[in-house]
């Protein structure tokens, strides 16, 4: 039987992933090479996605919880949340894996809230050091570092 695919929010993800069972899966295709990408997370391109998945389930084996998403969280993100949710229901082994979820608004709305975001071109990303986010015309200084997502 097939995982339900549901949605959350990105102040919900950040509170989510102060504990270590949650997997930010990046499904954008090229636009992560010159964007930022939320700090810690995977990535696994919609465009080689279906190929990647038993990659996808080793690398986040101890994890419950997988988010999926892409620039807004139309169409890639849904569909390879859904297609992973498959790929799972169908597998002989247990992965642990209990949620599928995709973020509401994508990267694009993680970024626009305010969101720690990351630069590196580490794979997969460490999510390591401090993150400086435009608020308004000031500068915050977050402190706190995503490396538990990945």
């Amino acid at each position: 039987m097939a995982r339900s695919v549901s949605y959350v929010s990105a102040a919900k993800l950040v509170s989510m992933a102060r504990g270590n069972r949650v997997a930010v899966i990046d499904v954008r295709d090229e636009e992560r090479s010159y964007q930022a990408h939320i700090a810690g997370s995977h990535h696994f391109a919609s465009g080689s996605f279906a190929a990647r998945m038993p990659e996808l389930v080793r690398a986040t084996s101890g994890k419950d919880t997988l988010v999926f998403h892409c620039a807004l969280s139309q169409v890639r993100g849904p569909s390879c949340a859904r297609m992973f949710s498959d790929y799972l229901s169908e597998s002989k082994e247990d992965s642990g894996i209990k949620n599928i979820m995709v973020l509401e608004r994508g990267y694009n709305g993680w970024e626009i809230s305010g969101q720690p975001v990351c630069h590196c071109k580490d794979a997969p990303c460490k999510g390591r050091g401090v993150v400086y986010l435009p608020i308004g015309s000031t500068f915050l200084v977050i402190a706190i570092i995503l490396w538990t997502i990945g």
